[in-house]
């Protein structure tokens, strides 16, 4: 029977109802109590290493998230970490980043509605999680109301509803109904683990609109390593700040141009305003990354050069999936 590590960190699923609005206060063996069956299949121990709302999770967390699998990554065939919505994306995308290709499944998934409802979405996606950990691939991924979603594609797409993540640009991996699993990707053999134990967290992200001054574009590339930039269509940058533009690559500041459209990606190949930007200021470009992973796998690369070239080589790296188109 194989052997799998419940880490809790709080969320809906682990929440109780309290006059100030949904908390979370469960435990991991009170998250296990709920889900009786899964002793027919596996053996699992528990580990509580944080109890928070999802909204208060930072990378400090997602390092803490990693040091814990790997400090038990020989005694256990899987892991599940139980985790709020909200950010649950970030977090299955840094993972991804912090534990490359492992050969074991590493699954995150949590809940819409907490575990000790009568009308819940966690019993069956806890289920569907410990399951997976048993006999599904290895990788970083998020099992979540019946789909198994690769870490670095998961969005949150629904706020309330019980499917509330979509994998964007790419296929989900597989799904699971009524403890049947169908496989849609079979990866290749892992060589990993890979574990990584440093991030820069100084990476922002600033989404533009019409009117966003220059002063305000270079205020943000000014206070960070790393910005990241979402804009139209299949990215281009306002010829209005190509002064900042100018200043903050100069000053080694990494820039990359993403798109506020969530599917197909960015091709700023395509105007003029993406063409010159991208080669005058040597910007990189998401492509089909979606945010989540732009975001984590920056400072993944940060924590490891600022120099353009090698910060290039690492970020269109293709990691968990998360990048597969690059010109």
């Amino acid at each position: 029977m194989k052997k799998i590590l419940l880490i809790a960190t709080g969320g809906t699923i682990a929440s109780h109802k309290t006059k100030d609005g949904l908390t979370p206060s469960l435990t991991s063996e009170e998250l296990l109590h709920y889900v009786p069956k899964t002793a027919e299949f596996c053996q699992v121990d528990t580990q509580q290493i944080l109890s928070l709302d999802s909204t208060n999770i930072q990378p400090r967390h997602w390092l803490l998230m990693a040091r814990t699998v790997q400090k038990y990554y020989r005694e256990y065939d899987g892991f599940v970490i139980c985790h709020g919505t909200d950010t649950m994306a970030y977090t299955a995308a840094a993972l991804s980043y912090l534990i490359r290709d492992p050969d074991k499944p590493v699954v995150i998934t949590g809940s819409q509605k907490p575990i000790d409802v009568d009308v819940t979405d966690a019993k069956t996606n806890l289920e569907d999680s410990l399951l997976w950990a048993c006999r599904g691939s290895g990788g970083v991924c998020i099992v979540f109301g019946g789909k198994v979603i690769a870490g670095t594609r998961a969005r949150k797409s629904r706020t309330k509803s019980y499917n509330a993540f979509s994998s964007i640009n790419f296929p989900d991996l597989a799904v699971i109904r009524d403890g049947n699993i169908i496989r849609y990707i079979c990866p290749q053999p892992a060589k990993g683990p890979f574990f990584s134990s440093q991030l820069d967290s100084s990476v922002s992200v600033l989404k533009l609109t019409p009117g966003l001054s220059e002063e305000t574009f270079a205020a943000v590339g000014n206070l960070c390593d790393g910005l990241i930039v979402e804009s139209y269509g299949v990215g281009g940058i306002p010829d209005l700040y190509s002064c900042a533009l100018e200043r903050l690559t100069r000053d080694g500041k990494i820039v990359v141009v993403a798109t506020q459209v969530a599917h197909e990606g960015s091709d700023m190949a395509v105007y003029r305003v993406g063409h010159v930007a991208k080669k005058r200021f040597g910007l990189l470009e998401t492509y089909d990354m979606t945010i989540e992973s732009t975001v984590t796998k920056l400072m993944w690369v940060l924590a490891q050069t600022h120099d353009l070239q090698e910060v290039q080589r690492l970020f269109y790296q293709t990691i968990n999936y998360d990048v597969l188109w690059v010109q």
